[in-house]
């Protein structure tokens, strides 16, 4: 068996990507280990997902030049949830920018967020079988 266990997402600040993804967004704070140096392990991870994103503290010109820009512009990560509506009225209330308002698609309900840098991402509501 395979599994994807973490997605390195480049980060200006460990606290600031924590306060966002376990303040904002609910993601549980899954590891925070101290590895010296002002270097540290840190997984963030939705509540009763798998895959964690592992917070990489940018620290090369080139590396900081891509904060906020993961996936050159497009969606780059796709976020399902079972309550798109409650999800982005929290959100919303958090203080999350959205780029638009939920839509629906064949695929489900979807709307597109961004994060503390302005990576989009889609929150997707999946269709269920008969919707």
């Amino acid at each position: 068996m395979s599994r994807i266990g973490a997605v390195s997402l480049l980060v200006r600040d460990y606290d600031e990507a924590i306060a966002f993804y376990v303040g904002k967004l609910g993601f549980d704070l899954s590891e925070d280990t101290d590895m010296g140096g002002g270097k540290r392990w840190v997984r963030v991870t939705p509540k009763g997902g798998q895959t964690s994103l592992l917070l990489a503290r940018a620290t090369t010109e080139a590396q900081l030049a891509q904060v906020g820009d993961q996936a050159g512009g497009r969606v780059w990560l796709f976020l399902e949830t079972g309550d798109l509506e409650g999800d982005h009225a929290a959100w919303r209330a958090a203080g999350v920018t959205f780029r638009e308002t939920p839509r629906h698609e064949p695929y489900g309900k979807v709307v597109v967020f961004e994060d503390l840098y302005g990576n989009a991402w889609d929150l997707i509501e999946p269709s269920r079988s008969g919707d």
